[in-house]
């Protein structure tokens, strides 16, 4: 397993994403269109890739949310790959990279019909924050932090 930092513009990362896209739209459902706006990954320029056997598996990224925190952006893991500790790996290393880089906490937004996202980040003990900026109204959507 070999784990790169890199940015938006990595091939490898964007297959990934467009992968992440597919399922999202099935979970997401008719809320899809509205999630989609701000997921853009142009702006992403702290990313992380996973690979096993020289094949990119896993990734995820992170962006300034305000000045203590960033925000937790594009995390997947390839369906046959999933439990085997590679999205463990990816959110370690953004979150190693985030104190790296002065950050306090890490935030993200998953939607509640994304089961296993949702028991993922209890396991890596992000805890449950009121829903925040565009996600304020949003039923489906679950906030989380963490300290670093």
């Amino acid at each position: 397993m070999k784990i790169i930092r890199t940015n938006s513009e990595n091939k490898d990362f964007i297959n990934l994403v467009k992968q992440l896209d597919v399922y999202l739209k099935t979970t997401d459902g008719d809320e899809h269109a509205f999630y989609n706006q701000f997921n853009n990954i142009d702006v992403l320029k702290n990313v992380v890739v996973v690979y096993v056997d020289e094949i990119a598996v896993g990734c995820g990224a992170i962006k300034k949310f305000n000045n203590i925190a960033v925000e937790v952006k594009r995390m997947f893991v390839a369906p046959d790959k999933r439990g085997q500790g590679i999205a463990q790996k990816v959110l370690t290393e953004l979150e190693i990279w985030a104190k790296e880089l002065g950050f306090k906490s890490c935030v993200l937004e998953t939607g509640k019909r994304q089961v296993e996202a949702v028991k993922f980040y209890h396991k890596c003990l992000y805890k449950v924050i009121p829903n925040y900026g565009q996600y304020a109204a949003m039923e489906n959507s679950i906030c989380f932090e963490k300290k670093l």
